[in-house]
């Protein structure tokens, strides 16, 4: 019997790491468990989507890690330390590109323990993001690399790294993403607080927006919520504001508009209910960047750079960045693609998990 850590630390983490966890059910020659690090701790963006996710809670939960990158770096890595050495685990995976993507990489390494990484070769190419100093360590110290697209591939080639090592696997975010499509019936969806309002507006925007380099600074955040106002007095908007947000606005004093219906963070079943029939998605993110590609729901993402160039190729997304009549000007755009067919994208097809696990028992049994 193997055993595998599957390291999870902020929101998006979850969404990657349920596939994984679920395909793992089905091998009798592994025990996996969930290392849950507690980047992000609130309830409505940790308990409540193991639950949602159809996941276990995790075996090893750190708690609140807060504080400074630095801060919340070390305090992962001296807890993740104590749970390798006690626990010996044959090999540790870990998934995007958060802090506790980082931290266990690191930690695992020095106590000889194999990393592979899964979402690699992500590049931005903008080193003032956090995320990119995270992609770029983790990937410099790993020993395998499953990758989402070619672009990752080439990345991972292009410095240095193995080919044999590098596997294009597919995506899996979008394996959670068809899952869970699955799984909103009415039965599931009628107690949704979002429901009432769906079904009265009809047609509407769907927004997420929480980078700091986008909510922290009043001089950009200001025309950016602008350019919102002006688009809902067209098409309505819904956002299930993300705490961070919500801090800064009210900080410098910057109010959304009657037309944009804000809602606590949402699991993400509820989330998923809400953009998959937008209009547009208007986002921050780089996981709904892939997954509003999949489903074919156009997408505007206020940012002057992407990690997911496959999405801007395929013609589903479009960098915004952040000025007011950038964002207003390819909203409109957007809106005429509402309806188009998703593109095709190998191995954007639900499987990515267990294409990764022939390849971890394949590379433990080896060794």
């Amino acid at each position: 019997m193997k055993k595998v850590f599957l390291v999870a630390g902020a929101r998006p983490n979850l969404m990657k790491v349920a596939p994984i966890f679920r395909a793992a059910r089905n091998l009798e020659s592994i025990e996996c468990d969930i290392v849950y690090t507690g980047q992000h701790y609130d309830r409505q963006m940790s308990q409540v989507f193991f639950e949602d996710l159809d996941i276990d809670e995790p075996k090893f939960n750190m708690g609140k890690s807060t504080g400074t990158h630095a801060e919340q770096t070390g305090a992962i890595m001296i807890s993740f330390e104590q749970m390798c050495i006690e626990h010996k685990p044959d090999l540790v995976v870990v998934v995007g590109d958060v802090n506790s993507t980082l931290a266990c990489s690191i930690t695992a390494r020095k106590l000889h323990i194999p990393v592979a990484h899964v979402e690699a070769g992500l590049r931005s190419g903008d080193l003032d993001m956090p995320e990119e100093i995270n992609r770029m360590v983790t990937d410099s110290i790993s020993n395998l690399f499953f990758t989402t697209e070619e672009h990752g591939y080439e990345n991972l080639l292009r410095e240095g790294k193995d080919e044999a090592a590098v596997f294009q696997v597919g995506n899996v975010m979008i394996d959670n993403l068809f899952y869970n499509v699955g799984r909103l019936g009415d039965e599931v969806t009628a107690d949704y607080q979002s429901r009432p309002l769906k079904e009265k507006l009809g047609k509407y925007v769907f927004l997420t927006m929480h980078r700091p380099s986008n909510v922290d600074c009043k001089d950009v955040l200001q025309p950016i919520v602008s350019a919102l106002n002006k688009i809902s007095e067209k098409l309505p908007i819904v956002f299930p504001i993300h705490p961070r947000t919500a801090k800064m606005m009210e900080k410098f004093s910057i109010s959304f508009s009657e037309n944009v219906y804000t809602f606590p963070p949402l699991s993400f079943r509820e989330s998923l209910y809400l953009w998959k029939d937008a209009q547009v998605v208007v986002t921050d993110s780089g996981g709904l960047q892939e997954e509003t590609t999949a489903l074919g729901v156009p997408c505007v993402t206020i940012r002057k750079n992407t990690e997911r160039p496959v999405t801007v190729e395929k013609g589903t997304n479009v960098l915004a960045g952040v000025a007011e009549d950038n964002i207003l000007r390819e909203v409109d755009k957007a809106l005429e693609k509402t309806g188009n067919p998703a593109p095709k994208i190998p191995g954007w097809d639900g499987h990515a998990a267990e294409r990764i696990w022939n390849i971890l028992i394949d590379y433990m049994n080896a060794k």
